[in-house]
């Protein structure tokens, strides 16, 4: 089978080759803050703030083209957007630019993965440079929502990732989560302490109770709450961790599913050592 290049797909003549630049998008090693969790709650945090935000150096000027890529791999990338930079706006550690999509290209966007290995630091490269080597390896469906479910045994989110999948409504999280009761274990990554807590039908199943964590950060869990009183939501933001111990369906009794927390709070003395007062 032969490869297909991006511009196999793009039709980009050689005159918009020359003036387009790629800006590659990933977490830097000092950041805590992952583009990808950006993209997922809204896209446009990457398309324009992270596409045109200059720290130093300038990476484009009005007129060229701007083509977004967002790392999903080792050697995978999104193609999110490629705009026209309409405007400079002379800031340094900041937004420096203004531009326009180009709507010929806009089916795409969100769409193409691109296989290219990236071998350099430099987050801004010629496209004329690299064109070549930018291979589709897919072209999804719709655009880009982020992993799909993963089965009950493999759930592990951030809360920037649990809040991503609830607010933008993900069918098929949601509606493994609406119908199943289940012992769960959150994780504050700062200091490794745990909580465990249960989803019951009295607590309207999984999704609804997860909810209330994203909504509050502490779910009207006492041990919580004091937390967010100390600290504020931030830091629940920043550094709590959900993850899922077992999962039951909805036939399974409360009282069971209670049972099984009280074992992992044993289990993981929670009590002793982590967030659980009871």
């Amino acid at each position: 089978m032969s490869t297909i290049l991006l511009n196999d797909i793009l039709h980009l003549s050689q005159q918009d080759i020359e003036k387009t630049k790629v800006k590659f998008n990933q977490q830097g090693k000092e950041s805590s803050t992952d583009p990808m969790d950006e993209y997922l709650k809204d896209p446009d945090i990457v398309d324009t703030q992270w596409l045109f935000w200059r720290e130093k150096q300038r990476y484009f000027s009005v007129g060229q083209n701007a083509m977004c890529l967002l790392k999903l791999s080792y050697d995978t990338w999104l193609l999110t957007t490629i705009k026209i930079v309409t405007k400079e706006l002379n800031v340094l550690r900041g937004v420096n630019y203004e531009g326009e999509e180009l709507a010929e290209h806009k089916s795409f966007f969100g769409r193409v993965i691109v296989k290219y290995r990236k071998t350099y630091q430099t987050q801004g490269v010629n496209l004329q440079t690299v064109i070549d080597n930018f291979e589709v390896i897919q072209i999804l469906p719709t655009p880009f929502e982020g992993d799909e479910f993963p089965g009950y045994d493999n759930i592990r989110l951030s809360f920037s990732q649990l809040e991503t999948l609830i607010r933008r409504n993900k069918r098929d999280w949601i509606s493994a989560l609406a119908n199943q009761k289940g012992v769960y274990l959150i994780t504050d990554k700062s200091n490794g302490k745990q909580y465990v807590g249960s989803a019951t039908a009295q607590y309207g199943m999984l999704l609804s109770r997860w909810e209330s964590y994203i909504n509050t950060g502490h779910g009207g869990n006492t041990e919580l709450v004091d937390i967010i009183k100390q600290v504020g939501m931030e830091y629940v933001r920043a550094n709590f961790q959900y993850t899922l111990l077992e999962n039951f369906n909805q036939r399974v009794d409360d009282e069971f599913v209670k049972t099984r927390e009280r074992f992992w709070k044993l289990a993981l003395c929670t009590r002793r050592f982590g967030y659980n007062s009871n």
